[in-house]
C-alpha cells in the first residue's frame, strides 16, 4: 500500500483522465466538422446521375411486382 499521498495522486489521476478526454472529445467545432463530412459522405447532393439511377431502379421494381403479381394469379388459379 501507498501513504496518503499516492492516493491523492491516484484519485487527482482517476478524475482528471475522464473529464479532459470528455473536454478534449466534446468540442463543438470538431463534433460539427465531424458530423457535417458524415452526412455528406452517406447522403450526397443529388445530381442528374442518381436521379435516373433511382429511376431505373424504381421501374425495375414495378416490373418485378408485376411479374410476382402475374406468378401468383398463375398459382392461385
Amino acid at each position: 500500500m501507498g501513504t496518503w499521498t499516492l492516493e491523492v495522486a491516484k484519485m487527482a489521476l482517476y478524475v482528471t483522465f475522464p473529464v479532459a478526454l470528455f473536454h478534449y472529445f466534446n468540442q463543438p467545432q470538431y463534433f460539427e466538422e465531424w458530423v457535417v463530412n458524415t452526412k455528406r459522405e452517406l447522403f450526397p447532393p443529388e445530381t442528374e446521375a442518381t436521379k435516373k439511377f433511382q429511376a431505373t431502379l424504381e421501374e425495375i421494381k414495378r416490373k418485378q411486382n408485376l411479374i410476382s403479381a402475374e406468378q401468383m394469379e398463375s398459382v392461385n388459379k
